[in-house]
């Protein structure tokens, strides 16, 4: 069964590690604004070019440009001295860097709409 969520207000999203971001509801919207960052464009057009680019680089390309359209404020990211940061796009493409934080992104927000586009159900 397919379960809509209504509602459109950002949530918060444990990602583990004492880390929570602050997101926008991962709608059509956000896909395809994704869809138009240069870092997914240059990976598709220099798969013509250059060959394909693997799935793993793929997935980490979409899930930082997802992310640095959805994500408004964050919770647990400091520099190193601990002073919590403000997010920024680069520091959002470096948290996403970090394995498990990206692991987290994955699997509780942009799986959910990956698993509805493999059984067709969107």
């Amino acid at each position: 069964m397919l379960r809509l969520r209504l509602s459109t207000e950002p949530e918060w999203l444990d990602l583990g590690h004492g880390v929570r971001l602050f997101v926008e509801p991962l709608t059509t919207a956000v896909m395809l604004a994704a869809r138009s960052d240069p870092a997914i464009l240059a990976a598709t057009q220099n798969q013509e070019i250059e060959g394909s680019p693997s799935n793993d680089d793929l997935a980490r390309i979409v899930a930082k440009a997802v992310a640095r359209i959805v994500v408004q404020d964050w919770e647990g990211v400091g520099d190193a001295e601990g002073k919590p940061l403000s997010v920024t796009p680069d520091g959002i493409d470096a948290l996403l860097e970090i394995w498990p934080i990206f692991e987290g992104f994955q699997t509780r927000y942009i799986a959910g709409a990956l698993i509805l586009d493999a059984e067709k159900n969107v």
